[in-house]
């Protein structure tokens, strides 16, 4: 296996923390700083997606002034 291959392989890495419905003129209405309230609470597990497929579960961690997901359990086919 090349390794440097590997490495020029671009994904992007969605995490999703929770979800809402609001009209679009609301959303358009927000500014820098808004607050948007969503369905999850703080113990709640978050959707990791790996060019737009569930890979993986995770909790939020700060770690100081970062934000970082920890990864609980990894999605198979099967289980998406």
């Amino acid at each position: 296996m090349n390794v440097k291959a590997v490495g020029r392989v671009s994904v992007e890495i969605s995490v999703v923390l929770g979800r809402t419905q609001m009209p679009v003129r609301q959303l358009l209405k927000m500014g820098r700083g808004a607050v948007i309230d969503l369905d999850a609470k703080h113990e709640d597990e978050c959707w990791i997606y790996a060019n737009g497929e569930l890979v993986a579960r995770g909790e939020i961690m700060i770690v100081g002034e970062k934000i970082g997901v920890s990864i609980t359990r990894m999605m198979s086919q099967l289980q998406v």
